[in-house]
């Protein structure tokens, strides 16, 4: 699949509205620190308490004083300090407080500043994320609850944006969230990375919770921004990673390689308005050429060892996107023929609405409406790409009527602000030339 690319220009966009910088700090750092004081704590609700102090700290020194020279750093020193000042004023600690205790105590000195010089060179030994992944992911814990909690911690999402990630209800993922704390309280569940053979029972969850990650981060679920470049970027190092540490596993190069491939198109995505702009609009120049060669190359490796798995399909698909030189010119026809074989293997309703998108580029949007159809009744008409890619097929059928309130039902989904103004237009675009 690769071919010789183009450099892509040095190129970002700018959002609609513009987001404080101190936020944007806050929310980029709050993950790895999040996972460093849960390592040092071993108590997740204690460490997202002390974040939580932490940061509204933060928001007055730094606001007063100036941004430190390693925000990350700073935050944990505070955080840290502010476990500390509670574990002394408990009468009585458990034996596991106790070793909490001692963790945080090490070298911590009560300046912010200078203990963050100290610490933020100690970030590079050790990967506090990769090992919260792995905790989240214990066998112990249900597959829901694996990924919602990462989603939680690693991602720092709110149970709002989790829900709709999820497609479920709010109190739903609260629940999940909640006793998937307990369970790893109470089973004491190890804050690390398995060993060698361990590996393999927890890979599946793994990359579950991976592509998850990267997948709020590709399209943020909620709020002003269409996607969190941060997540999606600590993602593909977390895959790099796990790529690393078992590279002899396919699945582990296919979903790198999906990550990258898809990840390559996304200074296209958002015009310089902050608006959506669709897969056969996008400026193909801003694609970053070298990674999707990088993924081509990738995919092409893994997909020789033999039969494929729905990350490597997957990872396929989105290269075939990433080497068309035009919408038109994409190999629908192998597209579509590659979402059959990934349904037969991970038969879902996304997979089956984007197997009908592919469909309908070939055989015409009655045949993608024919799939869709499939899944009238089914949670997925809480998703809003489900009932847009609907409206699609309707508004080229000619049916302006049923798009219009296929528009309106995707208009009642959650979802972030990019999408309802998009969606919106669509609308009004359909009712104006009814």
């Amino acid at each position: 699949m690769a071919r010789p690319g183009r450099s892509a220009p040095d190129h970002r966009l700018r959002r609609r509205k513009l987001i404080d910088p101190l936020d944007e700090i806050i929310r980029i750092e709050g993950g790895q620190v999040l996972a460093t004081l849960i390592r040092l704590t071993g108590d997740i609700d204690r460490a997202e308490d002390a974040l939580h102090d932490a940061l509204v700290v933060a928001t007055e020194s730094w606001r007063r004083d100036g941004v430190p020279d390693k925000p990350g750093a700073w935050l944990t020193t505070v955080a840290r300090n502010k476990i500390l000042d509670r574990l002394r004023r408990e009468a009585t600690r458990k034996p596991r407080e106790e070793e909490s205790f001692r963790l945080l105590s090490f070298e911590t000195s009560n300046d912010p500043a200078a203990d963050a010089a100290m610490n933020g060179t100690r970030a590079g030994h050790s990967d506090d994320r990769l090992r919260l992944l792995f905790t989240c992911c214990h066998p112990a814990l249900s597959p829901e609850a694996q990924v919602a909690l990462a989603l939680r911690t690693i991602c720092g999402l709110t149970t709002v944006e989790i829900a709709r990630v999820f497609v479920v209800p709010e109190p739903t993922i609260g629940q999940r969230i909640s006793r998937a704390k307990s369970k790893i309280a109470n089973a004491r569940i190890p804050y690390r990375v398995p060993d060698a053979h361990e590996l393999p029972d927890r890979l599946r969850p793994v990359l579950a919770t991976l592509y998850a990650v990267f997948t709020a981060g590709h399209h943020a679920p909620g709020g002003e921004q269409a996607s969190r470049v941060d997540l999606a970027d600590e993602a593909i190092r977390l895959g790099r990673l796990l790529v690393e540490l078992m590279p002899d596993e396919a699945e582990c190069i296919g979903l790198l390689t999906l990550m990258l491939a898809t990840n390559a198109r996304r200074d296209a995505r958002i015009d310089a308005g902050g608006e959506i702009v669709l897969l056969a609009d996008q400026d193909r120049s801003l694609w970053d050429r070298a990674r999707i060669d990088e993924a081509s190359a990738l995919v092409e490796s893994v997909l020789r060892r033999g039969r494929a798995a729905p990350y490597q399909i997957q990872a396929a698909i989105a290269c075939l996107h990433g080497l068309a030189d035009s919408f038109d010119e994409t190999d629908w026809t192998q597209i579509a023929e590659l979402y059959w074989m990934l349904e037969q293997r991970w038969p879902t309703p996304t997979v089956r609405v984007n197997r009908s998108v592919a469909v309908a580029q070939v055989s015409g949007p009655a045949a993608g409406v024919a799939l869709l159809n499939e899944l009238i009744g089914t949670p997925i008409e809480r998703w809003h790409l489900y009932w847009s890619t609907r409206a699609d097929f309707q508004r080229r059928l000619g049916d302006r009527a049923a798009a219009a309130d296929s528009y309106r039902s995707a208009l009642d989904c959650p979802c972030n602000d990019s999408d309802q103004r998009f969606l919106r237009r669509r609308l009004d675009e359909v009712l104006d030339t009814e």
